[in-house]
């Protein structure tokens, strides 16, 4: 942020807040997104557009899986790196 627009602030919240209140209707509404938590916003964001996509979940077929056929290979001792799990 530059120092004039470090002044501006109030200028440019009224502007937002003008923006909204003539465009914002129930056709095409806005919708604001609290971003402290930036990973949180982009997953909030995302599932929010797919809720606005009507859908119908299609009918599933049981799915019978034949018999594995596993334990005939020994897995390799090797120094794998792992993704760290952060969720």
């Amino acid at each position: 942020m530059d120092l004039k627009s470090f002044d501006r602030w109030d200028d440019y919240t009224k502007a937002r807040d003008e923006m909204f209140a003539a465009t914002d209707s129930e056709w095409a509404p806005w919708f604001v997104a609290r971003s402290e938590d930036k990973k949180r916003v982009r997953l909030n964001v995302i599932r929010h557009l797919l809720d606005q996509v009507p859908h119908k979940t299609p009918p599933a077929k049981k799915v019978k899986l034949p018999k594995r056929k596993i334990g005939r290979y020994k897995a390799a001792d090797y120094p794998f790196k792992y993704v760290p799990a952060k969720f």
